[in-house]
């Protein structure tokens, strides 16, 4: 087993693009890490940092507690699995499963015996004199996982692994490597961009976006008490709803989350009062997923709740969603400033500070550069509230509806993102 250190780790290549901007993480010894963003924020190409595959352009990497840097990729112990297979089209499944051991000067014995208990442990036994093409995708994924178990390395890195298997075949073998890597208690770093992959498999999970590190914790914490909004919102399967509100503190009887043309209000016993409270005079993003809000009926008097129209309803199968146009001012999801660089050199405003780090770095400076503002993508916007309505709507298209809103479910940011009632970890 192994551990994994990454202190302040970045990559700059070549014209200023920033793919990761000083991250620090760790990976605990036996632990199933998950990478999780949206595609281009960076994980990929931390996982090859990792591996030795990208050179890194600064900060440390510890493997096992070594400074691994300078370390070439084949001493390094670490097995990775890639997006493909990239399984040896001329080998078959055995001779594919038997190839590192070969190179390694195995014991035949011990290759064929290795090999054979392996293939069995992947349900893929029956295919062992099979050729890769004649096999089916999610086949082929459990052959490149058994040429990287087959070692015993110290370390696996497994990059979207099953992005390219169709939904049934994504669902079991999510199921497979959860079950062998917890078995064979390797450190294991797994990237994804699929939440419910990330979910369901992680001991921890990390969220990058644009190269940044956003939230790391168990599946649990980052769900229930996600850092940013960025996270928040990418965690749900259901869009989030994001709304803006002025606090307010009437006559200091309670908070008041002022939304135009409705209100919320927080008691003081409120363990999230006095943190909202805070922002008294200010705006606040404030985040409630589609499960939060409860349709009420036509005339109940019941706590406190959104109104408004039905612009349309869908059909999830298992359940429907409705649109309500409630007349609030949505806001679009912070984001970290776009650090990317596109081929002219000219990126959206934000190219010359990823320039000025790299002079930086290359010149040995240590000084970290000025923040900057939190940019956003789109403007205000009317908001269509998102209501989860099981698998029997109570509402058709056009209808005047209240919800009720759960205060204890209800997220809160500041303008930039930021979670301003999170609780300590």
């Amino acid at each position: 087993m192994s551990t994994v250190v990454l202190d302040k780790v970045t990559k700059i290549y070549p014209g200023g693009f920033l793919a990761v901007d000083r991250l620090s993480l760790q990976a605990g010894e036996g632990e199933l890490l998950v990478l999780l963003g949206p595609s281009g924020c960076g994980k990929s190409t931390l996982l090859r940092m990792i591996a030795g595959l990208e050179e890194i352009t600064s900060g440390d990497l510890y493997l096992n507690g070594e400074y691994a840097n300078h370390l070439a990729p084949r001493d390094r112990d670490v097995a990775m699995v890639f997006q493909n297979g990239a399984l040896y089209p001329h080998r078959t499944v055995r001779g594919n499963l038997a190839f590192p051991l070969e190179i390694a000067k195995a014991d035949p014995g011990h290759v064929k015996e290795r090999v054979v208990e392996l293939a069995r442990g992947l349900h893929i036994d029956e295919m062992l004199d099979r050729k890769p093409g004649t096999l089916s995708g999610g086949q082929r994924q459990r052959v490149a996982m058994g040429r990287a178990i087959v070692r015993q390395p110290s370390l696996f890195l497994m990059d979207e692994p099953l992005s390219n298997l169709d939904a049934g075949m994504r669902t079991e073998l999510r199921m497979e490597i959860a079950a062998l890597v917890r078995a064979l208690g390797v450190t294991t770093i797994y990237v994804t961009h699929d939440q419910v992959e990330a979910l369901s498999l992680a001991d921890r999970i990390a969220i990058l976006n644009r190269g940044v590190l956003q939230d790391v914790g168990t599946p649990t914490q980052v769900y229930n008490d996600p850092a940013t909004a960025f996270v928040a919102s990418f965690l749900n399967s259901q869009q989030l709803n994001l709304l803006e509100a002025l606090v307010r503190t009437p006559q200091n009887q309670f908070v008041l989350l002022d939304f135009g043309t409705h209100r919320l209000t927080m008691p003081w016993n409120d363990p999230r009062a006095y943190a909202v409270s805070q922002h008294v005079g200010r705006t606040v993003l404030v985040g409630i997923r589609p499960d939060a809000l409860v349709p009420l009926p036509p005339h109940a008097d019941q706590g406190q709740y959104f109104a408004g129209r039905v612009r349309t309803l869908e059909y999830h199968g298992h359940e429907w969603l409705a649109y309500l146009e409630a007349g609030l001012p949505a806001v679009p999801v912070p984001e970290p400033p776009d650090q990317r660089i596109h081929g002219n050199g000219n990126g959206n405003g934000s190219g010359s500070r990823a320039k000025a780090l790299l002079r930086r770095l290359l010149m040995g400076r240590s000084e970290e550069p000025e923040p900057e503002p939190i940019a956003t993508s789109g403007t205000h916007r009317r908001a269509d509230l998102i209501v989860r309505l099981g698998s029997r709507p109570v509402w058709r298209a056009g209808d005047h509806a209240r919800v009720a809103v759960d205060m204890s479910k209800i997220l809160l940011f500041t303008p930039d993102g930021a979670r301003i009632d999170r609780p300590l970890r």
